[in-house]
């Protein structure tokens, strides 16, 4: 660890230094402001003790222009003659504590090694706040993805409901956390509650918290997913699968901004921006009475759209990419290179469980595959429910006429597939004119 020492006098910097660098401290000085931030740049220090009376450039200035480039960079304040208030501006400027000299060297001791391990906290911290950010990028330069970054950017400028809809395995939680993210919340908690992975009895309780004693079992109280998102944003997936009871309670919660915990009369207040997102027909489910619509209409205020993977198959290479560092990292070796046949046969594939298939698809590969180039012969190995299929349809026997046009109909519907259903840029790809290409499609009955 590497410590600084700001003071204009000489025999305390020495001091200072001797008795840090006997800790097994890598210590440096300056004996002016001036000097000290020039030391500062080429030092790179993790704590800085620093003089608050100098000549010319005091410490408060020292200290002020440190905190524009580092704000968690710890600060230890020392000075001879100063008073409460010098110590008040210092700690409201940024600095970490405040010493009087003459300076006791067991407290000079204990300061310096607390301040460095709130220093190793606040860079893992750092750390660990980037590796969330990575795990939740959203991956793609395809227009569709692009037209979804935007609308993100426009809903988490405000404080409106949003229902994400889409198939099961397309990064709903995704758009939910880029929507936090860059709300104005983004600083407060983001709290995730699934419908689906909770047993309906237990609903309530995970949900709006409990009072000791509500119900067997619970002996003791206990804080909702409701109560912890209060300031900041509350994920509710798979919002279809709630029950009708819960269904009223969430109503009240966004309508009046207040709720009850299970088994008490004290009605609390809450202020949380809720983000549904489902994979069912919420609408269809209206008609039917197992979703309330005062709720579907609350909530449906913007709706977003997650698209299924077949919908956007030009993003799959990039998509491979970002998951084989991903798996290379995690598993310390060096990254797989995937071939281009390999690529093409997987962007033609409909992934029904989307993302996360294709996810799934690559740490498998990590796992099984002893090869440094992988190419489409893994896929077989890698899916054995396609391999069968596949094989099945080229070892069954039938007519030749008939079984040409079933292979037409799956090949042509893989390559619109992975030309985003653009017939043009199809025809381009398998150099045929348009119009012959749509006469095809027509022929086939593909729409």
């Amino acid at each position: 660890m590497k410590i600084l020492i700001i003071d204009d006098e000489k025999n305390i910097c020495i001091s200072l230094k001797g008795i840090l660098e006997d800790e097994g401290y890598d210590v440096q000085y300056g004996t002016s402001g001036a000097e000290g931030l020039k030391v500062y740049d080429s030092f790179q220090p993790d704590l800085i003790m620093l003089d608050v009376k100098m000549q010319q450039l005091d410490g408060m200035a020292v200290l002020s222009t440190i905190m524009k480039y580092d704000k968690s960079l710890p600060v230890i304040m020392i000075s001879g003659n100063s008073n409460i208030s010098d110590a008040v501006k210092a700690i409201k400027l940024g600095a970490y504590d405040f010493l009087e000299k003459p300076l006791s060297l067991p407290k000079v001791k204990i300061v310096v090694q607390k301040a460095l391990a709130y220093r190793q906290m606040t860079e893992s911290f750092k750390v660990m706040q980037e590796n969330f950010s990575e795990q939740y990028r959203i991956i793609g330069e395809s227009k569709m993805i692009h037209d979804l970054r935007l609308m993100i950017e426009k809903v988490a400028q405000s404080q409106a409901k949003v229902l994400i809809r889409g198939e099961s395995g397309t990064g709903k939680e995704l758009i939910a956390w880029a929507i936090h993210h860059k709300s104005s919340r983004v600083n407060q908690q983001f709290v995730k509650f699934n419908s689906a992975a909770i047993p309906r009895e237990l609903v309530e309780s995970e949900l709006f918290g409990h009072e000791k004693g509500a119900f067997t079992g619970a002996i003791q109280s206990k804080k909702g997913k409701i109560e912890m998102a209060d300031g900041g944003t509350l994920f509710l997936d798979e919002i279809g699968d709630m029950d009708l009871q819960a269904q009223a309670k969430i109503l009240r919660v966004i309508q009046q901004g207040e709720f009850e915990r299970v088994g008490s009369t004290n009605t609390q207040k809450i202020d949380a921006r809720i983000i549904a997102a489902t994979h069912k027909d919420l609408e269809q489910m209206v008609k039917t009475g197992e979703f309330r619509e005062d709720l579907y209409y609350r909530l449906n205020v913007v709706p977003i759209h997650s698209p299924a993977l077949r919908e956007h198959p030009e993003d799959i290479p990039l998509m491979i990419e970002y998951f084989s560092n991903l798996y290379a990292i995690e598993m310390k070796i060096k990254p797989k290179q995937f071939s281009p046949a390999f690529m093409n046969a997987v962007q033609v594939r409909p992934f029904p469980g989307n993302v996360r298939e294709l996810r799934n698809m690559i740490e498998r590969i990590y796992i099984l595959s002893e090869n440094d180039v992988i190419d489409e012969r893994e896929l077989s190995f890698m899916d054995t429910k396609s391999s069968m299929e596949d094989g099945s349809f080229w070892l069954e026997t039938k007519d030749f006429s008939e079984k040409k046009k079933e292979f037409e109909i799956r090949y042509l519907k893989a390559q619109l597939r992975l030309h985003n259903n653009n017939i043009s840029k199809t025809a381009e790809a398998l150099e045929m004119q348009q119009s012959n290409l749509s006469r095809k499609l027509k022929e086939l009955e593909i729409n």
